[in-house]
């Protein structure tokens, strides 16, 4: 049986569907993931079949098009959609994602892949909304893009949730309705936001997320779930450069940097060298990836510039990381049992900052335009504190313990299960 994954976003949104499928086919599954041609190479080397999606992610984070919303109702307008690589990905994309789902026999969907859902029913087959953050409403805590805002009771917590819902399909229907009236001449059967509708037993909603991180709560309905974070657990076959292995070999564990996909491209070498001075203050050595967000330079015996090394391998040999708070980062530093520092430029990145200081595990969150070397310095220095060590250390081993894509793949294994027999009774 063949299972099609659709993702729209980043790495951080793409690995964890590979930690999923490598899951499903260990149960026989055929796994076919639709992704940006940036992560063409990362999906093929886990032995997937890869499907194709007009309109590169990376590229368009790249170049700015994307803004960062420091506030919850900027997310709903963070993207120019007069753009004509957005564009390709709103129409092309749409196209290659319905593609992807030929011949499928369940679809697994990233929350902004809401096109999965339609094809789904479309095709009288199951489907998964898989979603990286809490997608389903609930009293117990606020949506997450306004999780670091003023706290205002339950009721306002679940107000937020379906604030965030209805916004997140505004914005993910958009790609939906032109693709699909241009090939049908109409909208798909009961065209409305599909997140409400995937509580059931043939559409379920399975979150990747720790519940140790945000409990399981209990207002949830039936056929949502949150078994924890999924993650690549075998890296026994990757090889790092003889320079990274050189650089963790010959001195203290050294303080991972990176600001991800969606860093400030504008003020890379002002935030590298900011980076740098903290570093040296705190007499650390670093890692520093030069992404978007940061600058390559010359490497020394204190600083070493990187790529790309897989977070899962390089974070329990750090003494702390430093990052974005993108929830992918984030999960992978949890993972490490390391101490971590959220410096958060927009979206739900505050949320993921504000929650990893409630847990004890990190130095601080300080947003990416009220961020200093000495703020920074500070932050560092607190991670090494024998509390958040601790707490860090300790949270980490429950993250581990959890095998949330296993859990999340024999879940998806009965829903597949029961609906064809089902259909052939």
């Amino acid at each position: 049986m063949l299972i099609t994954m659709l993702s729209t976003g980043t790495r951080g949104d793409t690995q964890p569907f590979i930690a999923l499928g490598i899951e499903l086919k260990k149960k026989g599954y055929r796994v076919r993931i639709a992704a940006s041609q940036s992560y063409r190479q990362l999906v093929e080397g886990y032995g997937f079949e890869y499907a194709p999606m007009r309109g590169d992610v990376a590229k368009i984070l790249e170049s700015g098009v994307v803004k960062d919303a420091d506030n919850p109702f900027k997310f709903f307008t963070s993207l120019n959609f007069k753009n004509d690589d957005l564009t390709e990905l709103m129409i092309g994309g749409q196209e290659d994602m319905h593609k992807a789902c030929e011949g499928a026999d369940a679809i697994v969907y990233h929350p902004g892949a809401t096109l999965g859902y339609f094809v789904a029913k479309e095709m009288g087959i199951p489907s998964i909304l898989a979603s990286p953050f809490p997608m389903t409403p609930t009293k117990e805590y606020p949506a997450i893009i306004f999780y670091d805002r003023l706290r205002l009771g339950k009721t306002v917590n679940k107000l937020t949730h379906h604030i965030f819902e209805k916004g997140f399909w505004k914005m993910a229907n958009m790609g939906v309705k032109k693709y699909w009236v241009q090939r049908y001449g109409q909208l798909p059967k009961g065209f409305s936001n599909p997140y409400p509708k995937q509580r059931t037993a043939s559409h379920p909603t399975i979150t990747s997320l720790s519940p140790s991180v945000f409990p399981v709560p209990a207002d949830w309905p039936q056929h949502v779930y949150s078994f924890g974070y999924w993650f690549i657990e075998d890296q026994s076959e990757y090889k790092p450069s003889k320079e990274v292995e050189d650089f963790l070999r010959e001195g203290e564990p050294p303080v991972y940097i990176g600001f991800g996909s969606v860093g400030d491209k504008a003020h890379a070498s002002e935030s590298t060298e900011m980076v740098i001075r903290a570093l040296k203050q705190n007499g650390k050595r670093g890692i520093i990836n030069a992404g978007s967000g940061m600058q390559e330079r010359e490497n020394t015996e204190d600083i070493l510039f990187i790529k790309s090394v897989p977070h899962e391998w390089l974070f329990p040999q750090l003494s702390a990381v430093v990052h974005h708070g993108g929830a992918g980062t984030t999960a992978a530093a949890l993972r490490s049992g390391v101490p971590q520092v959220v410096i958060p430029f927009g979206n739900d990145q505050f949320a993921w900052g504000r929650r990893m200081v409630e847990l004890g595990v990190s130095g601080g969150s300080i947003p990416r335009k009220e961020l200093t070397t000495d703020k920074l310095a500070d932050a560092i220095t607190l991670t090494q504190s024998s509390a958040v060590k601790e707490k860090a250390r300790e949270l980490g081993g429950k993250v581990r313990a959890e095998n949330g894509a296993l859990k999340s793949a024999d879940l998806i294994h009965k829903t597949i299960e029961n609906y064809y027999s089902k259909e052939r009774n």
